[in-house]
């Protein structure tokens, strides 16, 4: 589904598919649909979930793409029966299953709404299978020129089993990343434990779940104020829309805070052996946000953003962040990667706040968190220095 690495280049204002950009140009008027992604591994309540969600009259309007119908029941919701992978529901919702691969199932729902062969929607829906790993589904929607012609990324979420998701997250790295790169962490299956301990083991598997992403927000699903329908619905950002949140889309100051947590954790934890240090997977997990005060010029981040796809590489499980470039002052760039692909440059209207430095907030694995930010300072100073060569050779010609 991604788009070949080696092709991606950059035009001057953004990354371009040499391998479709025809796709990509008629694709570049066509409205984006957001699209929510629902992971969590085998047995973590997320197709029970589904189906409490299928049931929301919030879902209206609402395109939900599944691996197998019999995995969720939907007899008693079914209106009509469009055809063999499409069923509409009696609140409204579309459901239908994955024909050919993802790009397919997309292209097809796509044109079938827009011909109108089936009702209008305006979000998706995608569950994985329990054994996913997320990362290459969110490049696929930044790299290959159908999906990211059509539709965009409006949030990622994780379900993890209360009972069962502390042995899953050490036994199985998939468990991780799926936690890794969320946005909205859900704990199922907190009615199952003893009474007793069930406050002290949701504290622990929150404290865990927040040391393996800073920004996610984590709600426990059996929470009266839980809202599955306004949830799998959310859009994170909307590039170009001037009421685009950007500080809450990038949670920047999770990551300061959780820096500042652990600062202080260690200066009063000297057993290096502790419990915390035994989850070998999530010690492989580093999250954090790289700020850089001054700002960048076009071609400086180019050659930044080319280094850091090519030491990273599929080690970049996910990044996102606001850029201040030099060219264009009042309006931040905002950039999206997962492993080998940066999408295409967007631009948001305006800064969200008086606080113009770039951001840009790192998911990898299997480098250490000093690693990767000596990496990625030694990079942006030679970007700048070739960047600043590039410009003086070109005046003195």
């Amino acid at each position: 589904m991604a788009a070949n690495p080696s092709l991606a280049v950059w035009d001057g204002d953004e990354y371009i598919d040499k391998s479709d950009q025809s796709a990509l140009r008629e694709n570049a008027n066509l409205p984006h649909t957001p699209v929510t992604i629902l992971t969590g591994f085998l047995g973590s309540g997320k197709t029970t979930l589904l189906n409490r969600a299928l049931r929301d009259p919030a879902m209206s309007n609402t395109a939900v793409v599944i691996n197998e119908f019999g995995e969720v029941g939907l007899d008693h919701l079914l209106a009509a029966q469009s055809d063999d992978t499409i069923m509409v529901l009696e609140n409204g919702c579309l459901c239908c299953t994955v024909f050919g691969d993802l790009v397919t199932t997309l292209n097809n729902l796509y044109h079938a709404r827009e011909d109108g062969a089936i009702p209008r929607f305006d979000h998706v829906v995608i569950e994985t299978s329990g054994l996913a790993d997320p990362s290459p589904l969110i490049q696929a929607f930044l790299s290959d020129p159908t999906l990211a012609g059509l539709y965009r990324i409006g949030a990622v979420v994780a379900t993890v089993d209360a009972v069962n998701g502390p042995h899953t997250l050490d036994e199985h790295i998939e468990s991780v990343r799926q936690v890794a790169l969320a946005d909205h962490i859900l704990i199922t299956k907190l009615d199952l434990l003893d009474a007793a301990p069930v406050r002290a083991a949701e504290t622990e598997l929150t404290a865990r779940l927040h040391r393996l992403n800073p920004a996610a927000k984590i709600s426990r699903i059996d929470d009266p104020a839980f809202d599955i329908g306004r949830l799998l619905r959310s859009d994170a950002l909307k590039p170009g829309d001037p009421k685009a949140d950007a500080r809450a889309w990038l949670s920047a100051a999770a990551y300061e805070a959780a820096d500042a947590h652990d600062h202080a954790r260690h200066a009063h934890d000297h057993d290096s052996d502790d419990h915390d240090h035994h989850h070998l997977h999530d010690r492989d997990i580093a999250s954090f946000c790289f700020v850089r005060e001054a700002p960048i010029q076009r071609e400086a981040l180019r050659l930044l953003l080319d280094a850091l796809q090519q030491n990273l590489g599929p080690n970049l499980l996910r990044v996102k962040g606001i850029v201040h470039v030099a060219e264009e002052p009042d309006r931040p760039a905002v950039i999206q990667g997962a492993q080998h692909l940066l999408h295409n440059l967007t631009w948001l209207e305006r800064w969200p706040d008086d606080d113009r430095r770039s951001k840009l907030v790192f998911i990898t694995q299997g480098f250490d968190r000093a690693e990767v930010e000596d990496m990625i300072a030694v990079l942006d100073r030679v970007a700048t220095r070739t960047a600043a060569a590039r410009a003086r050779a070109r005046d003195a010609r």
